[in-house]
């Protein structure tokens, strides 16, 4: 690596020499813009508006549009005047704790590293702020730039992150937030098993660019002279779902799928919010069910009770008139067999 800027870290009346490097760098593939037909590099020209000369970067200022045609002209020696106490020294203004800087603001990364025999006091500084668990927020200077930025511990070494002024912050000014909507607690709950059925830690190593991967394929191809295989079409994205509820839910099984674990709709559930709420009203539905069939069910049998008992008395009347009749007839019978015959 390359050092990009030299100076010091000074807080209080200690003075730490340091060299910066960037932290990070970015893996595009870059092109060049080129003639379709013979592949030739197309130039740009810095010309002058006026008269259409080409300009050198020894004639290049910087130009502030005042507008109506008007513009300011300033020169590297306007820049070099600027009031920049930061010029070559990272001023530390105070130290604070991490979670109080909103990642929003942070810009570019730098590593330090210790120059000449500053190596103690920069182990010193960077132990000191692993046991304060704070980080230091800083002023810099960098390419004629006043910039603010934290100074923290990563992997041992102190590293620096330029950020943003609050006032380069936007503030979101959209339609949805002066909207009434009303989050139902069944939904938060759902939302809520989905976000905990996919937790995990997060590794940054497991996570790849198949974007570039695919085209430096395509360009080791075209080198090679060879055909580009095809990488398999990724699942197509499901379609915008109408119930929010089947699409949270079906979001959990897929979740849990992936994991290996069983759909929660197989086997024995795990209970959540939700499952238990659904229980208890599907219980007491059951319940209040069952109480109003007992009741009509209870009636019917007594009213079947009396019937059967009216039909019971009826029949047992009948039959008893039936048996007192007979028995009459065979008295009667009887009596008539008794009675002598007269002789002649």
């Amino acid at each position: 690596m390359r050092a990009i800027w030299r100076g010091a870290v000074s807080f209080g009346l200690v003075s730490i020499g340091v060299r910066l490097y960037s932290a990070t760098e970015e893996k595009d593939i870059r092109f060049h813009q080129v003639h379709r037909t013979d592949g030739g590099r197309i130039r740009y020209k810095r010309t002058c508006s006026i008269d259409g000369e080409e300009v050198s970067y020894d004639d290049i200022a910087k130009g502030y549009d005042l507008g109506g045609g008007e513009m300011v002209i300033l020169t590297d020696e306007d820049f070099a005047e600027l009031p920049l106490t930061s010029s070559r020294a990272i001023d530390v203004l105070e130290f604070v704790p991490a979670e109080q800087v909103d990642p929003i603001l942070y810009n570019k990364a730098y590593f330090l590293e210790p120059d000449g025999a500053a190596t103690k006091p920069y182990v010193l500084l960077r132990d000191a702020l692993t046991d304060s668990d704070r980080v230091a927020i800083v002023k810099v200077a960098l390419r004629q730039r006043e910039q603010l930025a934290t100074l923290r511990v990563r992997e041992g070494v102190l590293l620096l992150n330029t950020m943003l002024w609050p006032d380069e912050v936007r503030v979101p000014d959209f339609g949805f937030l002066d909207d009434d909507i009303t989050v139902r607690p069944p939904e938060l709950a759902m939302a809520s098993s989905l976000i905990d059925s996919m937790a995990g830690e997060f590794q940054p190593d497991t996570f790849t660019d198949d974007y570039r991967t695919a085209l430096q394929e395509v360009i080791n191809a075209k080198v090679e002279g060879r055909e580009v295989v095809q990488p398999e079409e990724a699942e197509e994205a499901p379609a915008a779902a109408v119930d929010l509820m089947a699409a949270l839910r079906a979001s959990v099984d897929r979740a849990r799928a992936a994991r290996g674990e069983e759909p929660a709709g197989r086997g024995v559930a795990e209970a959540t919010p939700i499952s238990a709420a659904k229980s208890a009203q599907q219980a007491a539905k059951a319940a209040k069910a069952a109480k109003a069939p007992a009741k009509k069910t209870a009636q019917k049998k007594a009213t079947g009770t009396k019937s059967a008992t009216a039909k019971s008395t009826g029949t047992k009347s009948g039959a008893a008139k039936s048996t007192s009749a007979k028995s009459t007839g065979a008295k009667k019978t009887t009596s008539a067999k008794k009675t002598p015959r007269k002789s002649a």
